[in-house]
């Protein structure tokens, strides 16, 4: 489908290889010039975007569109309709997502329209975004904090970005937290003493995640994911094949030491997992492992341990193991844990500015505030 635009600017659908390779590739000219961009890896996005392959499509609507102008490409924007997110929250919205422009209002404008005309199409009152295409995958504008590269799966965009939305109509609707944390700021001698009391108070145990039994350990970390974070905005639970899907794909580069299951009374209470920041690596590889890729990969992250940091993307904990302080308890392990083997530094993310709880457990390990992302929406 073709969009025709004044002014030599069309709007057209990514409806063949070709088209989804220039969707893909588009960044890499928009950001070539800046050396906090991290390149994507070409295929594991082709493979993202596979409907037959991701079981996340099994449950969502989604269509790709790209701005061009004359022969070039000059943007992006991707809308989804996420039916386990409308049933779920009891919502009816669509989600826009892959947003890219040139600094060019005219650009970004026609795009937003094409998105919001999609979505209306399918009956929605409102447009959200920028979804990848969900909570489970990547959100956000970045609205704070574009002096350091952006960690694993997490959202990068140029400044202007998010005002070219606003400017659109788009709204605020919610912002997410990153908090940084060194090894220079080592963990406050009575936080430490109040975790330990913590521990042996609850009878808490937390023990790694054991990927020799992978298909056994995904059940149980599945079920705590949909439990600890069904009270959570935007929260989208996830099915077992997709949990299965991403669980696959993540291993390859997760360290089991910072994949942690918490216990009480030996139930499973709570789930936090950390991983590798692999952008350290990526941002090195302009989207390719191969021919060369693949051995630059193994040199930096088994030879050269080129990978100081760790994300720390997920942690939840069961709503009637809450508030017993098993998020602190979390924090400190793998504060610990990743200090001993290595890592400098540890971003968490992302925690919703409301998420009271989250943000004093942060806070009160040492953290800072270092970047927010944004969340917009406009009726439609």
């Amino acid at each position: 489908m073709k969009f025709n635009m004044p002014d030599a600017i069309d709007v057209i659908e990514v409806d063949s290889s070709r088209l989804l390779h220039r969707f893909i590739t588009l960044p890499f000219k928009l950001y070539k010039d800046d050396p906090n961009w991290v390149p994507p890896l070409v295929a594991e996005r082709k493979e993202f975007f596979d409907k037959k392959k991701n079981p996340f499509y099994r449950g969502a609507k989604t269509r790709l569109f790209l701005a061009m102008k004359g022969k070039e490409p000059v943007g992006r924007i991707a809308t989804c309709i996420n039916y386990n997110h409308n049933e779920f929250h009891e919502e009816n919205i669509g989600f826009f997502g892959f947003f890219e422009s040139i600094d060019d209002y005219e650009v970004a404008s026609k795009l937003l329209k094409v998105a919001m005309i999609t979505l209306k199409k399918e009956g929605v009152e409102k447009m959200r975004g920028p979804a990848n295409f969900s909570t489970n995958h990547e959100v956000g504008f970045l609205i704070d904090g574009f002096d350091r590269p952006p960690v694993v799966m997490s959202t990068y965009n140029k400044p202007y970005l998010p005002g070219l939305a606003e400017r659109f109509g788009l709204k605020k609707v919610m912002d997410l937290n990153a908090y940084l944390l060194t090894d220079e700021i080592p963990i406050p001698e009575r936080h430490l003493k109040v975790v330990k009391r913590t521990k042996e108070r609850n009878k808490i145990k937390i023990r790694s995640v054991n990927l020799s039994s992978f298909d056994e350990e995904i059940k149980v970390i599945n079920n705590i994911y949909n439990k600890a974070w069904s009270r959570n905005w935007g929260f989208v639970p996830m099915t077992e094949d997709e949990f299965v899907h991403m669980g696959k794909s993540l291993k390859q580069v997760a360290d089991p030491d910072l994949i942690l299951i918490a216990e009480v009374d030996g139930e499973p209470a709570g789930f936090s997992m950390a991983l590798p920041d692999i952008n350290q690596v990526l941002i090195g590889l302009n989207g390719h492992l191969f021919p060369t890729g693949i051995l630059k990969l193994l040199w930096n992250t088994k030879i050269r341990k080129k990978i100081v940091g760790i994300r720390v993307m997920t942690m939840g904990v069961i709503h009637e193991y809450q508030r017993r302080g098993i998020d602190n308890v979390f924090y400190v392990e793998t504060y610990q844990r990743a200090v001993k083997k290595g890592y400098r530094w540890g971003d968490l993310s992302w925690i919703l500015e409301n998420n009271e709880l989250m943000c004093r457990a942060a806070d009160s390990m040492g953290a800072v505030l270092y970047k927010k992302f944004r969340m917009v929406e406009m009726p439609i």
